[in-house]
């Protein structure tokens, strides 16, 4: 395996001073960079390994954060600061932001070559920055089939991929199609992938604390989750050019 190289990274964004995760690998020429969102849980050790794993396939990659530093263990306090920030797309876009900007800012990382993944919340926010039209090369998302405001879908320049359970509660068939429906109206390069019997956040590992309703692993499916992204970066994002 090459060596990759982590450090923590501090910066501010929606009034706070986030803490993300970016994991650089070995050289010193420029590399081809990822932003990877985290869960409304927020930025843990799950992020944290694969930004270090992407890092590992000649990635720099940046774990960015979306509650200043905090992990929300307690589903009450995650909801009531995720509903209203799924719910405000400026917000959102301005996270993301303030994320693509520590990650352009990198030396080692290619401004012009970077895409965007994310799970939950942070797939919402990689979607929208697609939506503020900003010049990725993917848009890769896992349970964050979130439908943007009318007509901005049109500002996406870049393949999207979307993976959800058939099982998710929380992304439920209708927002699968409405989901679908923007993306095919706004002429999007766009994927679905619906795995069979899968809850909300079957990707992420069991955690210790409560969860909300209708979350649960699948580890079958969480592998193929992860080796669809890495396809995607593949295709749309190959580390050599």
């Amino acid at each position: 395996m090459a060596t990759v190289t982590t450090r923590t990274v501090e910066y501010p964004a929606d009034g706070l001073t986030m803490i993300g995760h970016l994991a650089v690998p070995a050289g010193v020429e420029r590399r081809p960079a990822v932003l990877i969102g985290p869960e409304g849980l927020g930025l843990s050790d799950v992020e944290r390994r694969r930004a270090e794993a992407l890092a590992e396939l000649g990635y720099v990659a940046l774990a960015f954060d979306i509650h200043g530093g905090r992990y929300l263990g307690d589903p009450e306090e995650m909801l009531a600061r995720c509903m209203p920030l799924l719910a405000d797309p400026d917000r959102m876009r301005g996270i993301g932001h303030a994320a693509l900007d520590v990650l352009r800012a990198e030396p080692r990382a290619d401004p012009d070559r970077i895409a965007a993944i994310g799970y939950g919340t942070g797939g919402a926010i990689a979607l929208e920055l697609g939506r503020d039209g900003v010049g990725l090369r993917a848009i890769g998302t896992v349970n964050a089939v979130t439908t943007g405001r009318p007509g901005e879908a049109a500002r996406i320049r870049c393949p999207v991929w979307a993976g959800v359970g058939s099982e998710d509660p929380i992304m439920p068939p209708a927002q699968r199609d409405a989901f679908t429906a923007e993306m095919q109206a706004a002429g999007v390069d766009w994927r679905l992938v619906v795995y069979g019997g899968a809850l909300h956040a079957f990707h992420h590992p069991p955690v210790d604390h409560a969860v909300v309703s209708g979350v649960g692993h699948h580890p079958r499916h969480a592998q193929r989750a992860w080796r669809d992204i890495v396809d995607l970066l593949a295709e749309c994002l190959p580390v050599t050019e």
